[in-house]
């Protein structure tokens, strides 16, 4: 890989902060500039990833070769708001409260 490649995609400080504020992250100033080099080598190796040749590679599903077992699909118990509910933390009008992810 020659340099030209990686001043092509070089990371500046600007896209630093905008992933860390999209990541909301605090990225102290002094580290932005050591992020920007480290980040651009990981884009030259994924685009080194991109040169290998995978034509007669078949798509892996699992490294372990195994299949997840299935279960029967049958009809078993249910609308029972009550049973399901009994070990939640908190529950409203039968159904789960959970915090609030999205502002």
């Amino acid at each position: 890989m020659t340099d030209n490649n990686s001043e092509q995609h070089a990371i500046d400080t600007s896209t630093i902060q905008k992933i860390a504020r999209l990541a909301r992250m605090d990225i102290q100033p002094e580290r932005e500039q050591a992020l920007c080099g480290e980040l651009s080598t990981i884009i030259s190796w994924v685009e080194q990833l991109g040169e290998c040749d995978t034509a007669d590679v078949e798509p892996l599903a699992s490294v372990t070769g195994h299949s997840l077992p299935m279960r029967d699909d049958v009809v078993t118990a249910g609308n029972e708001p009550d049973v399901v509910l009994s070990n939640a933390p908190e529950e409203a009008s039968h159904f789960f409260v959970v915090p609030k992810v999205i502002e």
